[in-house]
């Protein structure tokens, strides 16, 4: 049966570089075209961790050699990410999707997403951006400047980490519901979304990152999808994650979820903002499905052969 599926894709499944995001775009078109193959209606949202990093260090270490080039905000940055993922995103679609003689195209929504400037989030930034370093080389950047903090990401190095507000609104969500409604592959909230407040009639950027799981959550909700399929490196949740007691789920009900959140059973900034959205999804709507797996047993996920699906 048709679905029309939310897929929540890590930035760090999109390379580290640019050589790197051309093949890890054109792997990951392949289970996207999959499901597109087999009827199903897909919307994307993409994170954008490395990239933004990448992109904020560069015109970063730019700013003080080359005197027309200052340092960018991170809205700037997200809206550039924003664009060259969605691009790559694109390209590799449409090559997949013509080899199988499917006439469809993705398009690339710049999109904005609404923050409350009082989300408790600002005083606590958690959301990991840019590249691993060493204890050594974090702590020599935060000396070198106290603004930036720096902390363990799930035992793989440390990363910088700034604000991640909750989402409560889609600017775009009209034009990208009008999109969906058409037949288009739309990719949107790419990194999460623009973090924007309101100012008067206008709308105001806001230093922050929104977590994509997030936004793809309220993305799910704001196009009816039947299905919020969250995307990462491994094929189901586990809880004693790397322990001896390590064990794979592939059923999670709401109350399970909680309890394993309460016990710290999923690292801040990995898994643990996956399965709160995929929670609040299925909380939402418990006649719904929210799913967590890799990416390359999407398909095998939606037709349930694999990954975690967390159910009322």
């Amino acid at each position: 049966m048709s679905e029309r599926i939310v897929l929540a894709l890590g930035g760090n499944a999109l390379g580290n570089n640019l050589i790197e995001q051309r093949l890890a775009v054109a792997a990951a078109a392949v289970p996207i075209a999959d499901l597109i193959e087999a009827g199903h209606e897909v919307v994307i949202c993409h994170g954008n961790g490395p990239q933004v990093g990448m992109i904020d260090l560069a015109f970063e270490a730019a700013s003080h050699t080359v005197d027309t080039v200052d340092a960018m905000p991170l809205s700037t940055d997200g809206a550039m990410s924003q664009g060259y993922i969605g691009f790559g995103i694109q390209k590799a679609l449409y090559r997949e999707l013509r080899q199988r003689s499917i006439d469809k195209v993705a398009a690339s929504i710049v999109t904005q997403v609404l923050v409350d400037p009082d989300d408790p989030a600002f005083k606590n930034p958690v959301k990991p951006i840019g590249s691993f370093y060493t204890q050594e080389e974090a702590e020599a950047i935060m000396q070198a400047d106290p603004s930036i903090t720096l902390r363990q990401d799930a035992g793989r190095g440390w990363r910088r980490v700034v604000a991640s507000p909750e989402p409560l609104e889609i600017i775009e969500i009209e034009v990208i519901r009008s999109m969906v409604e058409c037949g288009h592959v739309v990719v949107a909230c790419g990194g999460g979304g623009l973090p924007v407040v309101r100012d008067g009639a206008g709308l105001l950027p806001w230093e922050a990152v929104i977590d994509k799981d997030s936004a793809g959550e309220l993305l799910a909700e704001s196009v009816d999808a039947s299905t919020f399929m969250i995307l990462t490196v491994v094929e189901r949740v586990a809880i004693d994650f790397g322990k001896p007691t390590e064990r794979w789920l592939s059923r999670l009900s709401l109350e399970e979820a909680e309890a394993y959140c309460a016990e710290g059973q999923f690292a801040p900034g990995s898994m643990l903002p996956k399965v709160q959205a995929a929670m609040r999804f299925v909380r939402a709507h418990p006649e719904r499905k929210a799913l967590i797996t890799s990416l390359e047993h999407a398909l095998d996920g939606i037709e349930g052969r694999t990954g975690t699906l967390v159910t009322a």
